[in-house]
C-alpha cells in the first residue's frame, strides 16, 4: 500500500507533509521505508502537545480550548496548516486518544480523527478504535495511509 501511495504521488507530481499527534511518527516512519520517497515527502512532524499544535501549526489557543486537541476542528486545521507550512500539495493529520488514560465519556480512548488534505480539499474522518494503545496507534496510522491512497486514486485528483 505504501509503495502505491508513493507511486501515485510521483505519477501525479504531488508532494506530501504529515502532522501526527497520537500516532507519534508512525505514518512518517512507514512512508520513509520506501526508497525514492524523498522525491515527494517533505516533512513529518509530531505535534503531541497543544503548545506544539499552536506554535508549529498555528492553531489558535481559543480553538484548542473550545474544541480540544482531539476534535474535527483541530484535525482539519492540522491537515490544512501542515500543507501551507511546507507548501505541499497533500497532507495527512492525525489526532486522537490512544490510551490507556486520557479518555472521557465524550471523548473515549480510541477516538481518532484523521484529516486528508489534497490541493486544499480537506476531509476529516472520525473513528472509535478498540484495543490497547499500541493497536490504536498502528490502526490509526494504517487507516490514514489507506485514506490517502483512496483519495489519491480518485479521478478528481489531478
Amino acid at each position: 500500500m505504501i509503495r502505491k501511495i508513493v507511486s501515485l504521488l510521483l505519477k501525479k507530481g504531488l508532494t506530501l507533509a504529515v502532522a501526527e499527534s497520537c500516532t507519534g511518527g508512525l505514518i512518517s516512519h512507514k512512508l520513509t521505508t520506501i526508497p525514492g520517497v524523498s522525491e515527494v515527502f517533505r516533512e513529518g512532524i509530531i505535534c503531541y502537545s497543544n503548545t506544539s499544535k499552536a506554535k508549529r501549526l498555528g492553531i489558535k489557543q481559543s480553538i484548542l480550548e473550545k474544541y480540544g486537541a482531539v476534535s474535527y476542528e483541530v484535525c482539519r486545521l492540522m491537515a490544512k496548516n501542515i500543507t501551507k507550512s511546507e507548501k505541499t500539495d497533500a497532507g495527512i493529520s492525525v489526532t486522537g486518544i490512544a490510551g490507556t488514560s486520557g479518555g472521557s465519556r465524550e471523548k473515549p480512548t480510541g477516538l481518532v480523527y484523521i484529516g486528508i488534505n489534497i490541493k486544499g480539499r480537506v476531509t476529516v474522518y472520525k473513528y472509535n478504535f478498540k484495543g490497547n494503545r499500541r493497536y490504536i496507534q498502528r490502526k490509526s496510522a494504517i487507516m490514514a495511509l489507506e485514506l490517502l491512497k483512496s483519495a489519491l486514486s480518485a479521478k478528481s485528483v489531478y
